[in-house]
Formats: structure tokens, sequence, C-alpha cells
């Protein structure tokens, strides 16, 4: 199997639902976004002025908000305590339409939380409510009758070393999978990998594999000897370590070392990444794939995940079309193809992306046009272009143009990376198309400013913006066909 983004669609479309069960470590993550714009009186430290809040799943409920996202039907086994707290998680996973069933309310501890102060996307600050000991034998007993008693096609161990997976309980779950023959996946916490022996596949991260292994993975010729004696060892199917930036690498019994690039584009926050990778594996082996087509979907998940801010799931939706957008010919929309369009859009959206949109005919494409993209797309973080279709163009510009026809005007805007998605409209105009799209900024060159740009009304009534960029001077797709003509 090649290493192409766009080779995993088909794996992806044909991913069914299955059941699976995530047990572990449930956290409440609270965010406290505001702007840091000075330094506080009493110590040197930033004052947040904090004007959001929010509340998002973590630890083993971030796992189940990924897996929902991906199509799996999901059962939630854990320790809450008896506070706001866990009323809050229980409304989220059930709202997500998780199975709640198996979470046990308890008196001797909080809640998980972990409280995190942002200012302009940057973590402050984190404060952390939690009671780390071992759950009660009777929390214990009354988890596993839960767990034996419900159906499922894989399960996940979200391991954060807080108390709700003992040894003796993690043995049970690995047992009972084993008894069903189901695969059993484990993100751990604990350095002795032997506790985790008879598990399908456990996803360190290279940290926490070194401290498994006792000593240094920090080049991939060590990583494949050291991963392989501890796999071994510890008596696991397989080990998969994530590298951050250079990727994964994974060791399975009797198989080649596989070491995977990281897909990730950009990286703005790490936070649950891990939990993405675990979910993407489960619900790929829980429907029957191997080993290497799981982790690849699993790596491309995880190239989602640390594009954004904070604990966030990956869709099913949302990793279709970063699949699709991984080759030149995923980013262009076809005429009149709404469905696709609101796809692509919805996948953004649910990335909190802002969406920069801009039109043109872009008939031969110059450096004028390539730096006027590149501002444009600076603007946002998504940047929609509208192309003129052939005979939008023949009616504004003459008869003989265009001088490329739009299929290949739009293969070369969509191989530019600063282009996310390219939309053929056929009206004079994009203002039907602005609609469609909702972008938050509107872009136009500077030569526009004061002539009234189609769609600027309708952006602007909506909360969005118009922004003017400034032009290349000497270059433009006239200029260059006189100076053809002429030589």
């Amino acid at each position: 199997m090649s290493n192409s983004l766009h080779e995993l669609i088909p794996a992806l479309q044909e991913l069914g639902h299955p059941r699976i069960a995530v047990v572990g470590d449930f956290m409440l993550d609270r965010y406290l976004w505001g702007d840091a714009k000075r330094v506080s009186p009493e110590a040197p430290v930033p004052v947040v002025h904090a004007h959001r809040e929010e509340d998002r799943l973590g630890g083993a409920g971030n796992v189940v908000a990924n897996l929902v996202g991906l199509g799996a039907k999901v059962s939630c086994f854990g320790a809450l305590g008896n506070d706001a707290s866990a009323t809050l998680m229980l409304e989220a996973l059930e709202e997500l339409g998780a199975e709640t069933s198996g979470m046990e309310r308890c008196s001797d501890r909080p809640t998980i939380q972990k409280i995190r102060v942002m200012a302009r996307n940057q973590q402050m600050l984190r404060v952390d409510r939690e009671v780390s000991r071992a759950i009660t034998e009777a929390t214990e007993a009354a988890l596993i009758k839960t767990l034996c008693a419900t159906a499922w096609d894989a399960i996940v161990l979200s391991d954060y070393g807080k108390g709700t997976l003992s040894a003796s309980f993690t043995k049970a779950i690995l047992e009972e999978a084993q008894r069903r023959k189901v695969p059993s996946l484990v993100d751990p916490k604990h350095r002795d990998f032997k506790r985790y022996a008879g598990a399908t596949l456990v996803t360190p991260n290279r940290l926490e594999a070194e401290a498994a292994a006792g000593c240094s993975l920090g080049n991939l010729e060590t990583l494949a000897a050291e991963g392989e004696k501890l796999r071994s060892i510890a008596g696991l199917n397989a080990l998969l370590v994530t590298l951050g930036a250079e990727g994964m690498f994974l060791m399975a019994d009797g198989e080649q070392p596989l070491h995977l690039p990281t897909a990730a584009r950009q990286v703005y926050d790490v936070t649950g990444a891990g939990d993405t990778v675990i979910a993407t594996l489960a619900i790929a082996l829980g429907h029957g794939y191997d080993f290497e087509l799981a982790v690849r979907l699993a790596n491309a998940s995880a190239g989602l995940a640390v594009a954004k801010v904070g604990t966030t799931a990956v869709g099913r939706e949302e990793l279709l079309h970063m699949l699709r957008a991984s080759t030149p010919a995923g980013k262009i929309v076809s005429l009149g193809d709404d469905t696709a369009l609101q796809a692509a859009l919805s996948a953004f959206r649910l990335e909190g992306r802002r969406i920069v949109f801009t039109n043109g005919c872009f008939d031969i494409l110059h450096a004028g046009h390539v730096r006027y993209l590149r501002a444009a797309r600076g603007l946002g973080d998504v940047l929609v272009l509208g192309l003129n279709s052939d005979a939008s163009v023949r009616r504004l510009k003459g008869e003989e143009r265009p001088f490329n026809v739009v299929e290949d005007r739009a293969e070369v805007l969509a191989g530019l990376e600063c282009v996310d998605l390219v939309i053929e409209f056929e009206q004079d105009t994009p203002e039907d198309l602005i609609q469609s799209v909702q972008p938050d900024i509107l872009v136009k060159g500077a030569d526009w400013r004061g002539k009234g740009v189609a769609g600027a009304e309708f952006v602007e009534r909506n909360g969005g913006e118009v922004q003017f960029i400034d032009l290349l001077p000497g270059r433009s797709t006239t200029g260059l066909a006189d100076r053809i003509r002429n030589r």
C-alpha cells in the first residue's frame, strides 16, 4: 500500500459502525478564553480578561467524542463524582448518543476537571481538580459486571493514571476481550507494559515508550529494536509509538516495522491527539481492517487533530474532506455540486476555521495572482476561490477568452498550497455563490475599492468583513496576452 492519503478514501467510505466500549478516566475540560494585554501589579504574571467559557469532553470522554464523530456506537464505563461536573459530563455524552449506563457515581472522589486559561489560542495556565487514588472494590465490581453484560466489537482502555484502571481491573477487561475474540486497545500511562499483557494494541507516545523501555528511543533504528523487545516482553500483539512531528511507528507480531510520516500540514495544539489516534484505530480494527490500514487512517486523523486548538474531536466527514483535498483534484467542486460544497464547508467550520472567499477568471496564472491569493489566505484559515466558468469569462472578457478552459484553470489553482477549495460558477458575479459559502471574509483587489463589490453587503450583514489587497503592478492576464501578440 502506498502512502497516498487519497487512497484511504474507499476504506473510510466502507467503514461500518462497530460497537466500541470505552473504559477509563473520564474528564471534563473547561476552557476560559480571553485576551492578555497587561501584567498583573500583584505578581509578574499576565492578566487574562476572560470573555468566554467552554466545557469539552476530555480524557476517555474525548475518545468517545472522536468515536461518535467517526460513526461508532459507543458505551462508556468509568467513575464520576457526585457533583455538577458529573452531570455536565453525562449530559454531554448522552447528547452525543453514547450509552452511559456503565458510568458509576462515587461519593469518595470528584469528577476529574482540567481548567485551561487561554489567550490568543495559547495556553497560559492549567488547573487540575482530581483525586488519583484507585476506585473502590465495589465500584470496580459494578463496572466489571456492567461491562461483561454489554455487547461490543472492540474495547478501548483510556488510562490516564487517575485510579480507574487498576491492575486487576485492566487484567479482567483484557481477559474479557480475549474471551470474546475482539480487539482491545490501550492508551497507557503506567511504565510497566506487562500490565497490559494480552492487549491487541498499545499506543504510547515516545516519552511513554522510553519510560517503559528504560532507554532513549531517539532514532528509528533504536526504536525498532527496543520497541520490538518491549512489545515481546510485555506480551502485546502490537505496539504503536506516536512520534509527534515524525509521525508513527508500528511494530506488530510477525510483521515488518512500519513508519508513517506525519500527515499534519500545521500543528497548533497536540492536546487530545492521542485520543483521536486510538479512537480511529478502534473503529478501524473493530470493523475488521488490518493493522496497517487502521494505522494509516489514524495517522490521517491525527493530522487533523493537531491542526485545531484544544481538546476537539475529528469527524468522519471532516476526515473524508481532508483525504479528498490531499490531491489538487480533491479541492475542485464541479459546477452546481452544492452537496460537495456544503460538505467541504461543514468540515472547515467543524475545525473552527475562518473562511476567506475571493473570485476571478485566473485565465493565465501569473505572479500577481499568486501573491494576491497568498495574501488572501493569510487573512483567515481557509481560502475558497470562486472561478468564472468559460461562458462567464466570454461574457466579461470577450469572445477570444478564456485562453485556458475552466478545467485547466481549476487544476492549476488547486495545485497552489494557499488555495483550499475551487468552485466554478456560471453567473457574471459571484453573489449567489457568496451567499451559499457565507464566508467570514470577502477579499477583492484594491482596484475594486469604492466600486461596489458583489456580495459585500451580504457578508457584512452577516457579521463578516470585506478586505482589499494591493495588486502587484505590471502583472495582468491582458498585459501578458498583449505582449505575446506583439512579439
